[in-house]
């Protein structure tokens, strides 16, 4: 099979190279799926510039895919060849990832894809979707009628957790670096829009709640937003963060007695644990989708499996509009 593969890490027009591989076998509670799109999240990018201790042995990235199942596993019941699915499966450790033709994937960390998609859009949900629902609903219960700020809104797992949340009744309010992304954030169901540089969180709090503060904070972004997300939460109220890599005094934290949730959905692909949670919320992101709650913003860029340099180029420059999808075969 056809794959492009790491050799090293570093600038991504190095580091890439085409490569035949053998076709690999599913296990026992695993299938091979014909790989048809997977997308290129920051993680992806970070492995591949730094390595580390997450490098897929394989050196073949793409933690999301979507494709077609080719074959079964011992053990499996509830897929069939020829099933289309979606999920957040490799790309890390020991687990191939979806820049090839074919992966083999546990059948814990997929779910059907959803009908109302190509697979080309269906394989831009599944890391940022899983993150958004872990984050607001697993963690912070989410409630209806709950003030939430989500900055970075039109951002990979942004634009899902505005959408999420306003599917379970909250009032969103999205934190946007433009006229241009402060619409869209209204297209996917934001109430309002504060624009990043010209308010700031607690001003935006001060303006939307009426100075009670928002429920919870999700925080998207990963720039050092833990102080302005204190100070625009209400008390004993939720801040959901992605990034952690700050350093941060914690007291008006105590002071409020908020709650602090720091998300890292690739923990059940780590370690092993909790993975059958991953394909519950693919299975609910799938019925999002066919109800037309949902739908992902896909970059208007196309790129084929050789093209993935340039992909992990145009994400690292800041320079997507929408999540970025590499085509591997025909849907």
């Amino acid at each position: 099979m056809r794959a492009m593969r790491i050799a090293g890490f570093g600038d991504p027009h190095e580091v890439f190279q085409p490569v035949e591989l053998p076709v690999p076998a599913p296990g026992a509670g695993e299938v091979l799926i014909r790989v048809v799109a997977t997308s290129v999240n920051p993680a992806d990018t970070k492995i591949r510039r730094h390595g580390g201790a997450l490098a897929p042995v394989s050196g073949v990235l793409g933690m999301d895919v979507a494709g077609i199942v080719a074959a079964i596993g011992e053990g499996v019941r509830d897929y069939r060849v020829g099933d289309r699915v979606f999920g957040c499966a490799g790309g890390l450790g020991a687990l191939q990832g979806a820049l090839a033709e074919f992966m083999t994937a546990d059948v814990r960390l997929i779910a059907p894809a959803p009908k109302a998609l190509p697979l080309r859009e269906a394989a831009a949900l599944p890391l940022v979707s899983i993150t958004a629902y872990e984050g607001l609903l697993d963690r912070a219960r989410l409630q209806q009628d709950d003030h939430v700020l989500v900055a970075a809104a039109v951002g990979g797992v942004g634009h899902v957790a505005v959408q999420l949340a306003a599917r379970h009744g909250a009032h969103v309010t999205a934190v946007v670096s433009s006229t241009e992304r402060a619409a869209l954030a209204r297209r996917l169901g934001a109430q309002d829009v504060s624009l990043r540089g010209e308010e700031t969180l607690e001003q935006a709090s001060a303006r939307v709640t009426g100075g009670r503060g928002f429920d919870l904070v999700f925080d998207a972004s990963g720039l050092d937003n833990f102080a302005a997300a204190f100070a625009a939460v209400r008390p004993q109220g939720q801040v959901v963060t992605l990034v952690t890599r700050h350093t941060v005094d914690l007291a008006p934290m105590h002071v409020k007695g908020l709650s602090l949730h720091a998300v890292f959905m690739l923990v059940p692909m780590i370690h092993g644990i909790g993975r059958e949670r991953h394909g519950e919320i693919l299975r609910e992101i799938a019925r999002a989708v066919d109800a037309g709650e949902l739908r992902p913003v896909v970059d208007a860029h196309r790129y084929r499996l050789q093209d993935v340099a340039a992909a992990h180029a145009r994400l690292e420059a800041g320079q997507a509009h929408g999540k970025l999808v590499i085509e591997v075969a025909d849907g």
